[in-house]
């Protein structure tokens, strides 16, 4: 009989290990690719997003202090004048107040309240004392008193947190509005000072006794969907680099000759 040859299947070889390394390789791109996409779609679409809700606005005066001081830039968000709440800082236009400026100020009453200073040193609004933590420290003893008010249907009544240099409604008692703004001209409501980066701005938790709080703007959301598309981008796009350069290295460590034992 002849001889006969036996053949045996090879064993885990280097072709097996290439195959693997090349279809986790495309798994990697995939993902990476997948990764990028969704980054763009969040980064873009949060900043297009934040473009639509919002707009920004620099303060030039000290009327807000603590709360916004002179050239803070902040954050408005764009709202309907029936939005508004009590407590919150709004934006708006009133040629009777300044002509064609912007004015920022915080909200102590609404239609049909009844609003006066000061009883033990604090703001009534509705017979009730408002806390307002928001103001400067050692400022609530020295606000400065008006006459009750009661606010026309439809209109707002204005103060700055800096009572004592403010241009609001107090100082517009004598008109025939009473120093009182039509809700329709509130353009925005200002939810964080951005520069200097101080943050959102807190709730005047004040005013709950008297109704409802505005609910916070989507910026939290936007500023998360910046972020994290921010970090899926880069975070996909290094796939490719890193990937590469740990190829090599293995690639070299398979290459080099095992030392004399």
């Amino acid at each position: 009989m002849g001889d006969s040859t036996i053949r045996t299947a090879p064993r885990g070889g280097a072709g097996t290990s290439t195959s693997a390394a090349q279809a986790g390789s495309r798994l990697g791109q995939r993902l990476s690719g997948i990764a990028v996409a969704l980054g763009i779609v969040l980064f873009l679409g949060g900043f297009g997003w934040g473009a639509v809700v919002y707009r920004p606005y620099t303060v030039p005066t000290t009327s807000m202090t603590p709360t916004i001081d002179a050239g803070d830039r902040v954050l408005g968000q764009r709202i309907d004048g029936g939005e508004v709440r009590r407590g919150d800082v709004v934006v708006f236009k009133d040629k009777s107040w300044v002509t064609n400026a912007d004015v920022v100020k915080r909200v102590v009453a609404v239609g049909g309240d009844t609003v006066a200073c000061c009883t033990n040193g604090k703001l009534t609004v509705n017979g009730k004392q408002i806390d307002e933590p928001y103001l400067p420290a050692g400022s609530q003893a020295e606000l400065q008193g008006f006459p009750t008010v009661t606010v026309p249907k439809g209109r707002l009544f204005l103060l700055g947190d800096e009572r004592q240099g403010s241009l609001d409604s107090t100082a517009h008692l004598t008109d025939a509005a009473k120093g009182t703004v039509a809700r329709t001209a509130v353009t925005a409501r200002v939810d964080a000072v951005i520069w200097p980066m101080k943050g959102l701005l807190k709730r005047p938790t004040g005013f709950e006794a008297l109704g409802a709080l505005s609910r916070p703007g989507p910026l939290r959301i936007i500023e998360f969907m910046i972020v994290a598309g921010g970090v899926l981008v880069l975070a996909g796009g290094a796939y490719g680099p890193v990937a590469n350069l740990l190829g090599r290295s293995r690639s070299r460590a398979r290459t080099e000759p095992a030392g004399a034992r």
